[in-house]
This record gives C-alpha cells, sequence and structure tokens, in this order.
C-alpha cells in the first residue's frame, strides 16, 4: 500500500467521529447530487439499478440511494473502515422497519481505494456510479476515469461532486502574500483541484459523452482562521503540498498568515472561506453532446 493511500486512509479513520459535525459543504453538495439522480430518474425505468458509490464517507448519500431506489443494488466503497462502520450504522439504523429489508445482496459495503479496486472489478456492471466530495483525492483522475468508464453498462451514468480550484482561495491568497513578503516562492497549503474544464478534457478522453457539468460557490464563516483550519482538519481534509523552507519556521509561517488572513477576508464576528463546488455528470454511452454551463 502507497504513502498516499496510509496517509488518506489514517486521515479518515481518525476524522470519522467528527466528520458530520463539521461537514456542511459535504451535506449541500450531496444534496446537489440527489437533485440530480432524481432528474435522471425522471428520464427514464430505473427498477432494479445496479449502482456503485465511491467515497461514501459516514453513509449520507447511501442513505438517500438506500430510501429512494428501494429496487437498487448498492455497492458503497470507502478508503476508511472507520467511515465505512459509521455508514452501516446509519444506513441500517436510521429507520426500524428497513432493518430487516435490506439485505447483502442489495446493500453491500466494501472497504477499498477506488484507485486500486476498479482496475480488476467486473467490466459493465453498474448503471451508475456516483461519489460525492471525494475525486478530489484521486492521484491519478485520468487512469482512474477509464476505469470508471469500464465499470458502466451502455447508457450508464457517471454523476460526482468534488472541489474546484478556488476553493480556500483566501487561505491560498493569503499563504502566498506571506511567502512574497519574505521573498520566497509561493507554495501550495492543501491539495491541488481541477478546473471543469480539465475534468471536461479527462472524461471525454475516457470515452464518456453528454458531458454536462454546473459549478457554484459557496462561502462559509468561521469565528476565526484557526477554527476554519480545525474545521478542515476534523474531515479529514488537512492534507498539504507545501514542503519545509530554510529560514522559515511552520510556527511563524502560520502566524503570518493567520495575520494576512484576517487583515483581508474578515467580517463581523468572524472570517470567510471559499468552497468551489463543482458536478459533473457523464454518459457512457456513444452518444457526442458535451455541455458546460461555467
Amino acid at each position: 500500500m502507497s504513502s498516499r493511500i496510509s496517509n488518506i486512509r489514517r486521515q479518515f479513520n481518525r476524522s470519522a467521529n467528527s466528520y458530520d459535525a463539521h461537514a456542511h459543504v459535504q451535506r449541500i453538495m450531496s444534496d446537489r447530487l440527489a437533485d440530480s439522480f432524481i432528474r435522471w430518474e425522471n428520464k427514464g425505468n430505473v427498477a432494479g439499478l445496479n449502482i456503485l458509490e465511491i467515497g461514501c464517507g459516514t453513509g449520507t448519500l447511501t442513505e438517500f440511494l438506500v430510501n429512494r431506489w428501494p429496487g437498487a443494488s448498492i455497492t458503497a466503497l470507502d478508503i476508511a473502515p472507520e467511515m465505512i462502520k459509521l455508514a452501516e450504522q446509519r444506513v441500517f439504523s436510521a429507520e426500524a422497519n428497513l432493518i430487516g429489508e435490506i439485505t447483502s445482496d442489495r446493500l453491500r459495503f466494501l472497504h477499498a481505494d477506488v484507485e486500486m479496486w476498479a482496475p480488476d472489478a467486473p467490466m459493465a456492471s453498474f448503471d451508475l456510479i456516483v461519489s460525492n466530495a471525494c475525486f478530489q483525492w484521486l492521484s491519478n483522475p485520468r487512469q482512474t476515469l477509464a476505469h470508471v468508464r469500464r465499470l458502466l453498462r451502455p447508457g450508464g451514468m457517471l454523476i460526482f461532486t468534488t472541489f474546484g480550484p478556488d476553493t480556500f482561495y483566501e487561505m491560498h491568497k493569503a499563504f502566498n502574500e506571506v511567502y512574497r513578503a519574505s521573498g520566497l516562492e509561493p507554495q501550495r497549503h492543501g491539495l491541488s483541484f481541477l478546473s471543469t474544464n480539465e475534468w471536461y478534457n479527462l472524461l471525454k478522453e475516457s470515452g464518456f459523452s453528454s458531458i454536462h457539468s454546473e459549478c457554484s460557490i459557496q462561502r462559509e464563516k468561521y469565528a476565526s482562521v484557526r477554527e476554519f483550519l480545525l474545521s478542515v482538519k476534523a474531515m479529514g481534509a488537512s492534507t498539504s503540498e507545501a514542503a519545509s523552507i530554510r529560514g522559515l519556521s511552520l510556527r511563524r509561517l502560520f502566524s503570518n498568515m493567520y495575520k494576512e488572513y484576517e487583515d483581508k477576508f474578515s467580517l463581523q464576528g468572524g472570517v470567510v472561506a471559499t468552497y468551489d463546488l463543482l458536478l459533473l455528470q457523464a454518459s457512457a454511452s456513444r452518444l457526442t453532446k458535451n455541455t458546460c454551463y461555467c
């Protein structure tokens, strides 16, 4: 197992119990996915669907799928076993009258990294593949999307949400100003996020068609920069691409970043943080109509 996979799994295992308390934006994204499913559902017969959920987390979206499509078979996959444990508790305990109806044939939780699992999974085995706030963690999205395309049956659909490049705009702006003030080249703190156009091109290269994308900006308020960063950490999303730099200690770097952030992006009672939310939908059919509304 690579160090990347180990680090991600460790982060989300550690944050499993605190995730839901801080995942307000992810719930917004899940609701938008749900709206997309309903629009897709209205276009045809959805009886007997075989669904794959990539990155089920604590099971918010899984619960919706189980309740919305009682005739569907669902495989819910996640890299973190502690997340799966909470998802199982959520779904099987959601309503007492469902406990006897949900069987292993209908709902299966799978502990796996999709990038390792998908290449060997059976071809054309799913009608719908969904994912909420997960694809930003892919180390090789081009390769993984090609494998995901192979897993879909003709006419099948991939629908996912992820974060765009303007996510945490304020934090990155503050870090960049601190680096420049110290005469240093700015470094990226946190993940780098793909744009809608980059996802569009990757999907097209992977053989998808009828590509549709939506994007929106969500601004959240936090009492302080420290609270914002603690909230991000509590969701397991504290990965950074930055390396340590000689002559600039982490303590000084973060102290100066806090000040820059608060000077530039404060509002009454706290600070603001931007989330760039992307939703993409693509078909495994041979249709050629591609649309992007961003």
